[in-house]
């Protein structure tokens, strides 16, 4: 039995038994890196919303104090977005990342103009 793919770069190509398995296998791959990509985008998405509540920041201010945390304590970003999620539903964020995580949000922090208070005292 013949099997054909197409592509970008070679329009049409006969591919033995073999070769399919293996263009089958590559497509596996990239398709559980594309869903682990996801999964990670909106967990890190749902702790920049956690950081935006606890800081009163900005999102995109939210997102600097996420990743400032994640390079200065040598943590990958999706490990700190889970501790973020778990902090922000009552859990305990872990010493390192609590000091960085309290340091960046008095970095990206705006001043508070002295019209209008913010909640968190300022």
């Amino acid at each position: 039995m013949a099997f054909f793919t197409i592509s970008r770069h070679r329009p049409l190509v006969l591919l033995s038994s073999t070769d399919l398995a293996m263009e089958y296998e590559r497509l596996e791959r990239e398709s559980a890196q594309l869903r682990q990509a996801v999964t990670s985008h909106a967990v890190i998405d749902q702790a920049i919303g956690v950081v935006v509540a606890l800081g009163g920041i900005a999102p995109e201010e939210s997102w600097r104090v996420l990743r400032d945390v994640s390079q200065r304590t040598n943590t990958k970003l999706r490990a700190v977005a889970d501790h973020v999620l778990d902090f922000g539903q009552g859990g305990i964020l872990p010493e390192p990342l609590l000091t960085e995580l309290k340091l960046a949000l008095d970095r990206y922090r705006a001043p508070c103009p002295a019209a209008r208070p913010r909640p968190d005292g300022c």
